[in-house]
């Protein structure tokens, strides 16, 4: 089965949805199922996981329920107060919808030290007890707090996203390849080929700029921890639907039936445990 595995909805508000600049004034609507079935549909792709974008419960409420309309989406990442007094009760909460499959913190907007915090590493470790998994999404400082939260809970399952956003745009490398290295000796930690795009020139990128930090993470993980995602709508700020599924197709077509199904879906399905 071929899944997104990183995609987001939103019904768009200019005040909570202030991240989104002048500049990506592209994502300034609605963005919702229908319309991103159509995308699926065009690349064979059946079903998708969609991940919060806004730290509230309310979206993490509203996005159960798109899943709840439409069978496409096979699970939802989403927000919770990890240093709540209440986690457990929330948790036991959410869990009881089945497509609650994991939780999601937008790290890389608090201090580089955030995902070392004692409350967080703690909300963070309460989520095995759910069957729940992880998402770290940070930037590349804050990658040693990140290699240090999966030592702490190596039970605990964990995916980068967006291969923590590595400097494309720059052509930079290190230390982000060095620390990548790294969290890959880690057998609890998988990782998106996902949001690249949008870390290179967003009028200018060509696929020579982002293969050589594919090839750190494939050598580092191997297809079997790696799983793609559109980063739909927010890939539009540089490049349609179909230019991200086919720059990771192109990457991907001299690799073994097995290695590109387990990148394509097998992957997503293994490690959010998803009931397709």
């Amino acid at each position: 089965m071929r899944i997104d595995a990183h995609q987001h909805f939103w019904h768009y508000d200019p005040a909570r949805d202030a991240w989104i600049t002048e500049e990506m004034s592209v994502l300034r609507r609605n963005f919702l199922p229908d319309e991103l079935e159509a995308h699926l549909a065009a690349h064979e792709i059946e079903g998708s996981v969609a991940v919060q974008a806004d730290q509230s419960e309310h979206e993490t409420d509203f996005l159960l329920q798109l899943a709840a309309r439409y069978p496409s989406i096979l699970g939802v990442v989403g927000w919770v107060d990890l240093a709540a007094a209440d986690l457990v009760e929330r948790l036991e909460h959410f869990s009881g919808f089945e497509r609650f499959c994991g939780v999601r913190h937008i790290a890389q907007a608090e201090p580089d030290d955030f995902l070392e915090r004692e409350d967080i590493v703690r909300g963070i470790g309460q989520l095995r007890d759910f069957g729940l998994t992880y998402d770290i999404l940070v930037y590349p400082p804050q990658l040693p707090a990140a290699i240090a939260l999966v030592q702490e809970l190596p039970d605990q399952r964990f995916v980068v996203d967006h291969l923590a956003k590595p400097r494309i745009r720059d052509g930079e490398m290190e230390p982000w390849a060095t620390q990548m290295r790294e969290l890959a000796t880690h057998p609890n930690v998988w990782c998106k080929v996902s949001g690249l795009v949008t870390e290179a020139d967003w009028t200018q990128w060509h696929a020579d700029d982002i293969r050589p930090y594919l090839d750190v993470v494939f050598e580092a993980f191997g297809p079997e921890r790696l799983m793609f995602g559109s980063d739909w709508p927010v890939c539009l700020l540089a490049g349609s639907y179909r230019r991200v599924v086919e720059l990771i197709g192109d990457y991907a077509a001299d690799f073994s039936a097995v290695e590109r199904d387990a990148l394509f879906g097998g992957t997503a399905q293994r490690f959010y445990r998803l009931s397709v």
